[in-house]
C-alpha cells in the first residue's frame, strides 16, 4: 500500500501527531510519500521584507496567488526552509527521509504560464510576469526507486516550469502536487486540513461529510465545498482520474491525524464516485 499525505506550511514544521503517524506506517511496512504546502510562510516572509503578498482572482471565480520574480525567490526560499525543518522532523522519528522540490530530477514537470487571465475592478486582464504552471507529467520512476530502496520522500513546489525549451523554477499548488503524485503512484491520498473533512453546511461539524461513493454523492460534495475546500476537492478529483483509489480530507488536529483518517475518520471519496458523476 502506498500512502501520499499532504501537509500544510505550518505543520510540516510543527506537525504535532503527523510524524509519529508517518514512522508508524513506514515501521508497517507502507510506503508513504509526504508533500507539504507554505503559503502562510511565504506571506510572511514577503511582509518581513516588506513587500506585500498579491493574489488576485481569474475569470472562472478562483483566487490564487500571483507570482512574480521577487515572490518566486521567497517562495523557493521558504520552501526550502519548510522542507529541509520536515525532513529532519521525520529523521528524528526513525524515518529515512529524503526532500525533493519538484524541479529535482523534474519531479513535477509541465508548461510555464508567464501570463495569467484575471479579473480586476469587474474588468478581465492579462497579468504577465507571473511564475506559475500546470503539472503535465510526475517523475514516477524517481519516487518509486527511492521507495522501493526504503527512502520516504518529502516533497514540494516549485515545479519545473518549461519556458520555451527552458526549465525554471515556477509556483504550482500543492494539493494538487500532490494529487499528482498520489494519481502516478496509484496511491491513497490524505489531505490533511484544519477542519474534521467537508462539511454539508461549511459552518456546521454535525454535518460531516463521511464517504462518497455514487455520482450523486459527488455532486453533493462538490455543492458543499467553499473557499479554500473548493481547492481540495478539485485536487481530489484530480487524484482520483489520474489513478488514486481513495482520497481522505482529514483534521491535522486530531492527536493521530494520518493513521485515524485511515481508520475511518474525515471524508472519504472513492473514485467511483467520479467515474459515475463523469
Amino acid at each position: 500500500m502506498t500512502v501520499v499525505i499532504k501537509v500544510g506550511g505550518a505543520r510540516a514544521v510543527d506537525p504535532a501527531g503527523a510524524l509519529a503517524d508517518v514512522a508508524s506506517l513506514v515501521e508497517q511496512g507502507k510506503q508513504v510519500v509526504v508533500v507539504h504546502g507554505g503559503s502562510t510562510k511565504v506571506d510572511e516572509t514577503l511582509e518581513r521584507l516588506g513587500i506585500d503578498p498579491e493574489y488576485v482572482e481569474t475569470p472562472s471565480g478562483v483566487v490564487g496567488r500571483f507570482t512574480d520574480e521577487a515572490t518566486m525567490e521567497v517562495f523557493e526560499m521558504a520552501f526550502g526552509h519548510l522542507n529541509t525543518q520536515l525532513v529532519a522532523g521525520l529523521q528524528s522519528e526513525g524515518v529515512d527521509a529524503v526532500g525533493l522540490n519538484g524541479v529535482d530530477g523534474k519531479l513535477l514537470y509541465g508548461p510555464r504560464k508567464s501570463a495569467v487571465r484575471v479579473v480586476e475592478d469587474g474588468k478581465k486582464k492579462i497579468r504577465r510576469g507571473d511564475h506559475s504552471g500546470t503539472i503535465k507529467r510526475v517523475n514516477g520512476d524517481l519516487l518509486r526507486s527511492l521507495l522501493g530502496d526504503g527512502y520516504t520522500p518529502v516533497a514540494a513546489p516549485p515545479m519545473a516550469g518549461d519556458d520555451d525549451g527552458e526549465i525554471v523554477p515556477v509556483n504550482t499548488d500543492a494539493d494538487r502536487s500532490a494529487a499528482a503524485i498520489a494519481g502516478e503512484l496509484d496511491a491513497t491520498l490524505v489531505l490533511l486540513t484544519d477542519v474534521e473533512g467537508v462539511y454539508g453546511d461549511p459552518d456546521d461539524p454535525s454535518t460531516l461529510i463521511e464517504s462518497v461513493e455514487t455520482g450523486e454523492d459527488w455532486a453533493d460534495l462538490e455543492a458543499a465545498a467553499e473557499g479554500f475546500m473548493g481547492r481540495k476537492i478539485m485536487a481530489a478529483r484530480e487524484a482520483l482520474t489520474g489513478g488514486a483509489g481513495e482520497v481522505v480530507v482529514a483534521d491535522a488536529n486530531a492527536d493521530e491525524p494520518i493513521l485515524s483518517a485511515l481508520d475511518g475518520d474525515g471524508t472519504h471519496i472513492k473514485a467511483g464516485a467520479v467515474t459515475e458523476e463523469q
